[in-house]
């Protein structure tokens, strides 16, 4: 971090709680209107709420789009959904269990042609590998974002190498189309650091921002109590996506557990604009490092926070709590 960023840091308010037992937070705008969604500590539904500006989210009623399945797949660990708008139609991407495995995640996609608080939502299955890949979803799969890049569009996400207790990676892929890849999965990132190691080997909740002709995305890392942290990848806009030497790795977290702040475990964050033409960090933290259960994903207490951010001289994000 340079003098520069030193200097914004040092300046740096506390935060307060934006929405109250909400993990994953995401929030797009589209034709003048916020929406929000978010991880619900029930683990059973997908919600959404929308207001004309992201101060007035949080006293909006959310509506349920769509509940988990009774039993067999879609019916367990509903989580992490993110509302995108591709070619005119709003798509939810979300991962869930299945019954008889609440582990065997998946990443799934719901679909709408109205509009995506009113309108009917319907399952669109699960999202389809390339077919010259064997490899993906085939096992923990979770946590997809998509973005569009000069026409065409890609997604990433977390999947996991031997089971739930394996190594968590990001992998990213073209888009054939919303429902499918156009690619074969490429490896982004693997857990290299002590950081990205506490707990579990993690890398997951990648979210993407494109800013001063760089593209980053930042991903959480580790087990998911106070250790959970953001670290960062970036590339330069004109470079192939799908060539990982493109993309250079910070070497240490972006944003982690601040004890002086009051903020334990950030992570699994989104990008958005707000009112003034302000960048924000969208994230999750808990405001304790007192967990209620054993498991730190059975806590609810984990709640979403808005964070305005600047860049540095270099051009980069800087998050100061």
């Amino acid at each position: 971090m340079g003098k520069q960023s030193v200097e914004m840091c040092r300046n740096g308010q506390g935060l307060q709680p934006f929405i109250m037992q909400r993990a994953d937070p995401f929030i797009a705008r589209y034709d003048g209107m916020y929406y929000f969604t978010a991880t619900v500590p029930e683990y059973d539904r997908i919600e959404l709420r929308a207001a004309r500006s992201i101060e007035e989210l949080p006293a909006a009623a959310p509506r349920v789009v769509w509940r988990r399945h009774a039993s067999g797949i879609m019916s367990r660990n509903v989580w992490a959904p993110e509302l995108h708008k591709i070619d005119g139609k709003f798509y939810i991407y979300f991962a869930a269990g299945a019954s008889n495995n609440k582990w065997k995640i998946r990443p799934y996609v719901l679909a709408c042609e109205g509009d995506p608080l009113t309108g009917e939502w319907r399952e669109a299955g699960a999202l389809q590998a390339h077919e010259a890949d064997e490899f993906s979803f085939t096992d923990f799969s979770l946590d997809m974002t998509v973005f569009e890049h000069n026409g065409a569009h890609y997604c990433i996400w977390a999947e996991k190498v031997g089971q739930r207790f394996g190594i968590s990676n990001l992998y990213i892929a073209r888009m054939l189309s919303p429902v499918k890849l156009g690619s074969v999965q490429v490896l982004l990132t693997t857990p290299d650091y002590d950081w990205e190691r506490v707990g579990f080997w993690v890398n997951e909740g990648p979210a993407v921002l494109k800013k001063n002709g760089k593209i980053f995305v930042t991903y959480s890392a580790s087990a998911t109590g106070p250790e959970y942290c953001l670290g960062m990848l970036s590339a330069d806009e004109n470079a192939d996506l799908l060539d990982p030497r493109v993309w250079q790795k910070r070497r240490y977290p972006v944003l982690a557990t601040q004890t002086d702040k009051g903020i334990y475990g950030p992570g699994h964050n989104s990008f958005c604009v707000d009112g003034n033409g302000r960048d924000v960090l969208v994230f999750h933290a808990r405001t304790t490092d007192k967990l209620l259960t054993q498991d730190p994903l059975d806590d609810p207490n984990r709640h979403a926070f808005i964070l305005p951010f600047d860049f540095d001289e270099k051009g980069e994000p800087v998050f100061c709590l």
